[in-house]
């Protein structure tokens, strides 16, 4: 009898924490619909290629930054409409190097893991993505922010970024580094179960 009740209390105890881990907490899905991510894909792995997803991001990302948008859903929108601006903008800097390889810049749902950037973390989810196709496509990625604005944007001014798009002071706090780490941990564990589930 005492085998069935710990039993139950076990299994009890682990539906509530998965439930717990897998619903949103603090805004932890807004998080994902308040962003739009950039994923850079270059064409392969040499030093060459490497160099010149770099100057594509720099030249995306100058262009980009036109895009004034008070919401994410203005955002979406403006990117978007500015999709072929983005790809000329890449395919001149291509020439400019020298190569010829095609671009393909799309705006989609795309998922990301978690994603440690420079004093904030990102939770593995889907996101809205601006994905940028360097020929082959298959070299290494860079990923970053487009959304609020956060690949350009100062240390000193990402707080004022993150406010600016609409995000509250608990899914800021959520996605920087401080001295509550629950929700890194928290972030993990949904990160592991989606693993393990999909």
């Amino acid at each position: 009898m005492k085998v069935k009740i710990i039993g139950s209390i076990c299994i009890s105890f682990m539906i509530v924490f998965t439930i717990l881990t897998i619903l949103p907490v603090n805004g932890e899905a807004e998080i994902y619909d308040n962003m739009i991510r950039l994923h850079v894909l270059s064409n392969s792995d040499s030093r060459e290629d490497q160099a010149l997803k770099l100057k594509v991001r720099d030249a995306v990302l100058k262009k980009a930054e036109s895009i004034n948008a008070e919401d994410a859903a203005e955002a979406y929108i403006k990117t978007e409409e500015s999709l072929e601006i983005l790809k000329k903008a890449a395919e001149e800097k291509i020439r400019e190097e020298g190569y010829s390889y095609p671009v393909s810049v799309t705006l989609g749902k795309e998922r990301y893991p978690e994603r440690e950037y420079d004093g904030f973390t990102l939770p593995a989810g889907e996101y809205t993505s601006l994905r940028v196709l360097i020929g082959e496509a298959e070299g290494k990625n860079w990923w970053c922010v487009l959304y609020p604005p956060l690949c350009t944007a100062s240390a000193s001014k990402r707080e004022e970024v993150f406010i600016a798009a609409g995000f509250t002071e608990g899914q800021y706090e959520a996605i920087t580094e401080s001295e509550n780490k629950t929700y890194k941990v928290k972030f993990k564990i949904v990160e592991i179960l989606r693993e393990l589930f999909a």
